[in-house]
């Protein structure tokens, strides 16, 4: 039924449009016809609306793969550097937060370690919306800082590095199956700022998978048996996604290829001082434009990524 829905979205959604234009080229005969002023401005503001729809449609092609529709779970992860790494890892959670509200979808913290002084050390969250890991695949990988350290009492400038995974969320639609024994489960109270608990009640959930070493937790504010589903879920997307990466990297082996992995894997540069620049090593798409960027406007990132995978699998 869900699949069902998006369907008949994207089909209704291209019906409007062509009905839009349809009137448009009426409303231009008109004001050939009449030669009125008013209609042709009125013409003008309908022609750029259906130039920046069409856009919009154009880029939402180029989500095409297999789980590019489905929900996504973001996870952050500061790299080496103490405070400076941890406070960049809390600003592209800012970002991503500000990015996924500006397109609607919804953002739902699921589990959050903080920073002994600022920022945070991991944070895990589920993006819902449509093609949401379409758009967030392209952020897969390691982000570099460059700035003057606000942490540094010399004020010198300082890199820190964040590894950012983006995983779709499975649900229930694919099976993967888990030996109970291959589980440890621990319960424990979720705690705020500083470490501190903010329940009286054990409701959060650690589950760590012994054969891989893969620990998900989940403690957002839900009863123990939520938060165990949600970690659950949460482990099931990362197992499928390290299967996923492993035939990856197999064929990639069979083929010859260079296979890059974890952190060696940077992705895009954040320049905040000598100069300010934000570019992306993969496609060489840079603005300067580093404020709005940090504030979610990553949009052309993303979308020079997708174009640049649309190439490399015609190629």
């Amino acid at each position: 039924m869900q699949e069902l829905a998006s369907l008949k979205d994207g089909i209704e959604g291209w019906q409007a449009l062509a009905r839009r234009v349809r009137e448009a080229r009426e409303l231009a005969e008109l004001a050939s016809a009449d030669e009125d002023p008013t209609l042709a401005e009125q013409l003008a503001g309908e022609m750029q609306a259906i130039r920046v729809e069409l856009g919009q449609r154009e880029f939402e092609l180029l989500l095409s793969g297999e789980y590019d529709e489905r929900d996504a779970l973001l996870a952050i992860h500061a790299g080496a550097g103490g405070t400076e790494s941890q406070d960049w890892a809390a600003m592209l959670l800012r970002m991503y937060l500000r990015w996924a509200e500006s397109r609607g979808f919804k953002a739902e913290i699921l589990d959050q370690m903080e920073g002994e002084e600022a920022g945070i050390k991991s944070v895990t969250v589920q993006i819902q919306g449509r093609h949401a890991y379409g758009y967030l695949r392209s952020e897969r990988g390691v982000h570099r800082l460059v700035r003057l350290s606000p942490f540094d009492n010399a004020h010198r400038r300082h890199t820190s590095f964040v590894l950012v995974e983006v995983i779709p969320d499975i649900g229930e639609e694919i099976e993967i199956v888990i030996n109970p024994d291959d589980l440890r489960i621990d319960v424990f109270r979720a705690a705020g700022h500083g470490g501190q608990n903010v329940q009286k009640n054990s409701t959060a959930i650690r589950i760590t998978h012994l054969p891989t070493g893969i620990v998900v937790s989940c403690q957002n504010e839900r009863s123990q048996g939520q938060n165990r589903e949600v970690a659950m879920r949460v482990l099931k997307a990362r197992l499928y996604e390290l299967e996923r990466i492993r035939q990856e990297e197999e064929r990639a082996r069979l083929k010859g290829e260079h296979v890059a992995a974890g952190w060696g894997n940077q992705i895009r540069s954040y320049v905040l001082h000598p100069y300010q620049m934000v570019k992306d090593l993969r496609t060489g798409y840079e603005t300067g434009n580093t404020t709005g960027v940090l504030d979610g406007a990553i949009d052309g990132l993303i979308q020079a990524y997708l174009q640049a995978q649309v190439g490399e699998a015609v190629s």
